[in-house]
């Protein structure tokens, strides 16, 4: 028997966006609490969930308790078990052993329908949009207003869309279609179609992963409102910040299995990642000194049509530079453009000094580049491949005599990459969607090291990975660069563009605002220019 309670929904978005509008956008991102409603029984509670595959446990000791009116952060490495956990009250898998109850009341969701209308919303991390319809129609799909009860009401549609979007400050028009649009502006897309719902308790399975700094703020706002009216918030990020900004509680997993739970202001982030991985934390980012080699790479008044324009900038031997700069402001569609993506429209670029044309990849990775890109499911990996088959994708003409493979350099170069990167799988044949995100990331990375590339490209490239994998990120990164190579990195996280770049190009609206020098850097300096 499938049991669900009924929970007290939400008043109105209305009555909620109204505080919205008034007082939570003035708040500064900074103040984690505010007015909250916090009463004694808790709003979710989970004890003792356990779920295996084939035998294998995925879930040792599922445990979290859930404050109405409170933020809850979800913390774990890669593999921890979260994911498994979340899909278990979301309905998507059934548990072994164990319970859940909200309200006091047991639940047995079987589906994720059942789970709405029990109250729970989610927010994932792999975007599943419809890409053919548009913003409106992927945000009300299936609950879309109707005329004479069958004919859907376009214009009733696209109006409550608006309202939707306008309420939660996210720039994004009603009528586009989702394949237009960005990697994040598709998230915040979601994270409006999670907060539509009006659900008691909203999941967050890193939500900012694909946004920048004043998206992030933007939607810290409305969750702040959120949890005024009682709302209940399980949050999941790899960025510690945010989870130091926004959160009450936090509960760790790892290994599967359950680890610590508390209060945030009860934890500094050295126990949090303790906790989180289980030793200590090493140094973070890189400690060099300023490279002075000769220029590899140089782009001289790069532009391309609706995007950027009159971009130069150059990377020395042994440098990375980082790119930063609000979401929309040209960043990523400017790498595309370097590595042959998309078209450029002017503009010039020299390698060691001289001219190369580059119209597609392929001749990128003949010019010696290679590139990490920002969704590494749709664009870095084939999801349906195996390990070896993505490691081994772009170096095969030097695998393979002639037009067939040659299976023992093919499995040499794999486990090589597998040893270096530390590459967790069952076997180099397993499916490569069957990795956590951090090992997923690390088989993109083996593949473009497959190429003996001189220069990386790199679009966010610890975007929904742990601590740990971002660490050995930061470390491959500094490897590569100390080995007389040079990088270009893009990220949205401020403290890592500071850490990890020796220089940093800031765009804004498609121009290059300025270049900083890493002892000249800061956060306040960065957003300035960005901004």
């Amino acid at each position: 028997m499938i049991a669900w309670p009924n929970p007290a929904r939400l008043d109105t978005l209305g009555g909620i966006f109204q505080l919205l509008d008034t007082n939570s956008l003035s708040s500064g991102q900074g103040e984690r609490r505010g007015e909250r409603i916090i009463n004694v029984e808790p709003l979710l509670e989970a004890e003792g969930v356990v779920k295996s595959f084939a035998g294998v446990p995925a879930l040792r000791d599922g445990r979290l308790l859930l404050r109405p009116g409170t933020v809850h952060a979800l913390c774990g490495g890669n593999g921890a078990g979260k994911s498994t956990f979340l899909n278990i009250l979301m309905g998507l898998l059934r548990r072994d052993s164990g319970s859940v109850a909200i309200r006091g009341q047991d639940v047995h969701f079987a589906t994720p329908a059942q789970a709405l209308a029990g109250g729970l919303a989610i927010i994932t991390q792999e975007l599943s949009p419809i890409p053919d319809m548009t913003v409106a129609e992927n945000l009300y799909l299936g609950r879309e207003p109707r005329r004479l009860g069958c004919i859907v009401d376009g214009r009733a549609l696209n109006r409550r869309a608006a309202e939707l979007l306008a309420r939660l400050n996210f720039r994004i028009e009603p009528t586009a279609p989702m394949r237009s649009l960005s990697l994040a502006q598709t998230q915040l897309v979601e994270i409006a179609k999670a907060i539509s719902h009006e659900s008691t308790v909203l999941i967050m399975d890193e939500p900012t992963s694909a946004i920048g700094e004043a998206e992030t703020e933007t939607l810290f706002a409305a969750i702040r409102t959120l949890t005024s009216h009682g709302v209940g918030v399980i949050y999941v990020s790899h960025r510690l910040a945010e989870i130091f900004t926004i959160a009450d509680d936090y509960t760790v997993f790892r290994d599967g299995g359950f680890v610590a739970t508390g209060r945030i202001a009860d934890i500094d982030r050295r126990g949090l990642v303790r906790l989180i991985l289980g030793a200590e934390l090493r140094d973070e980012f890189r400690t060099h000194p300023t490279p002075d080699g000769p220029v590899m790479l140089d782009m001289r008044g790069l532009g391309r049509d609706g995007w950027f324009e009159d971009i130069s900038l150059n990377v020395r031997r042994g440098e990375v530079l980082g790119l930063y700069g609000l979401m929309g402001a040209g960043r990523s569609e400017f790498l595309e453009a370097v590595y042959g993506l998309a078209p450029l429209n002017s503009g010039e670029i020299r390698i060691d000094g001289q001219p190369v044309r580059i119209s597609r990849p392929a001749d990128a990775l003949d010019a010696g580049m290679a590139m990490v890109t920002e969704d590494r499911k749709a664009s870095g990996l084939v999801m349906t491949g195996s390990v070896r088959e993505n490691v081994t994708l772009s170096c095969l003409p030097r695998l393979s005599r002639g037009p067939v493979i040659a299976e023992g350099r093919e499995r040499a170069q794999v486990d090589r990459m597998m040893e270096l990167f530390r590459i967790k799988a069952r076997s180099i044949d397993a499916p490569v969607q069957s990795l956590s995100g951090g090992n997923q990331q690390k088989v993109v990375l083996a593949r473009c090291l497959g190429t003996e590339p001189r220069i990386l490209l790199c679009d966010e490239p610890t975007r929904g990975v742990d601590e740990g994998a971002k660490r050995e990120v930061y470390a491959f990164l500094s490897r590569f660069v100390a080995d007389g190579r040079c990088a270009i990195m893009v990220s949205s996280e401020l403290p890592e563009v500071l850490g990890m770049s020796d220089r940093i190009a800031v765009f804004r609206r498609g121009r290059l605002a300025g270049v900083v020098d890493r002892a000249d850097a800061s956060q306040e300096r960065l957003m300035q220019l960005a901004s």
